[in-house]
């Protein structure tokens, strides 16, 4: 008797093992690698698509599926093509290029934002075409957004020079307007640090992600909980408050800059929604695909890339900002796990783009991997 139950609690060990084996193998889509440390809500699977693009920053896809990721301090734009291998190296689309970062497809045609400006290719050639060169180039925050709405405006972010002081020229901390034919521009919203992000929502409004200032002060522990970064919502002729003002956690309005004790914010725009401080918001994207659960139609994605200016670090990841009647009102982790025990960064997210496919895709600039997140449940 001793000996049948020996066996028989041997075959259902076996029977548990492979169970186990089988519930890995069957969370691992098919054709995908999975991407290392990540976890995501259930259903979800994160695998690589690229792992060779350093220093990989804003992404787009183009009409016939290709995604193109723009590699800003090398000066490049690399394409990947579908179905390529994570260990193949992306083929060079252009070289040689001032900054370049933001990207979006309008009328089958790629824009890409420089450091200049904005220039246009009829994708897949190469050529590029001068849309206009006369933004003002200078200081820490140049990684410029970009958007296009749909009659053809084009929306550029100019940032700060600096982390809080007067600009010599108005036209930085803003976010700048060029209509269609217009080579000259205007200032379309003002007040804002570094408006990292931009992209419009399912309803055709422009939002922002914002960098708030650095070292608030007057101790380390007030810096690591003030201010929150921002999603605003970007309104023509509006002041978003920098370098006066700098939003109040969890209340409507802006409170003075210790710089700027007696500066008047009253008439400054509140932060549309609250990001916990110094998380880096940067890829910013709504989901308008039917690939996710319907409870993601129109969240906003935002890749946080991470602090700096803390004591703990926090951020490194991707989450999904909910909305009611046309209003952000929660913030859920969606892809975590880039944030080591140590508390170093294994990985840094920074571009968003949502693929033919309804995929999320993510880029890594610290690893120079690119990431799609699936659901399969």
């Amino acid at each position: 008797m001793h000996a049948r139950v020996t066996a028989l609690l041997g075959i259902t060990a076996m029977l548990a093992f492979a169970g186990v084996a089988f519930a890995v193998a069957a969370a691992t889509p098919p054709g995908g690698e999975p991407a290392p440390f990540v976890s995501a809500p259930p259903g979800f699977h994160v695998t690589l698509v690229s792992k060779h693009v350093p220093g990989a920053r804003f992404m787009a896809f183009a009409p016939n599926g290709d995604l193109l990721v723009a590699q800003t301090a090398a000066g490049s734009i690399v394409v990947i093509h579908p179905g390529t291998s994570p260990d193949a190296v992306p083929e060079k689309f252009d070289t040689g290029l001032s900054l370049p970062h933001g990207m979006t497809f309008f009328n089958n045609r790629l824009y890409v934002a420089t450091w200049s400006g904005v220039q246009r290719y009829q994708y897949p050639d190469a050529h590029a075409t001068v849309v206009f060169d006369n933004m003002p180039k200078g200081g820490v925050h140049n990684h410029r957004a970009l958007a296009i709405a749909l009659e053809g405006t084009i929306y550029v972010s100019s940032g700060s020079t600096c982390n809080v002081c007067e600009e010599g020229d108005e036209r930085f901390a803003t976010i700048l307007r060029y209509g269609p034919g217009d080579t000259h521009g205007a200032i379309y919203a003002r007040g804002l640090r570094n408006a990292s992000g931009l992209a419009f929502d399912p309803s055709g409004r422009l939002w922002a992600v914002v960098n708030q200032r650095d070292n608030i002060g007057p101790t380390q522990a007030v810096t690591d909980n003030l201010p929150p970064d921002e999603l605003d919502l970007i309104a023509q002729g509006a002041d978003y408050g920098w370098p006066r003002c700098y939003p109040d956690p969890g209340a409507h309005r802006r409170l003075a800059n210790p710089e700027y004790p007696h500066a008047d914010c009253s008439a400054t725009r509140p932060a549309s929604f609250d990001i916990p401080p110094h998380s880096a918001p940067l890829g910013l994207v709504f989901y308008e695909a039917h690939a996710f659960p319907k409870t993601y139609q129109g969240d906003a994605f935002i890749a946080f890339h991470g602090s700096w200016n803390r004591s703990t670090p926090a951020g490194d990841k991707v989450v999904a900002v909910s909305f009611a009647g046309g209003k952000p009102i929660a913030l859920h982790d969606f892809v975590t796990g880039w944030i080591s025990p140590d508390n170093s960064y294994r990985n840094r997210p920074v571009g968003l783009a949502v693929g033919p496919d309804g995929a999320l895709y993510i880029s890594d600039d610290l690893q120079g991997y690119i990431y799609r997140v699936a659901y399969a449940p």
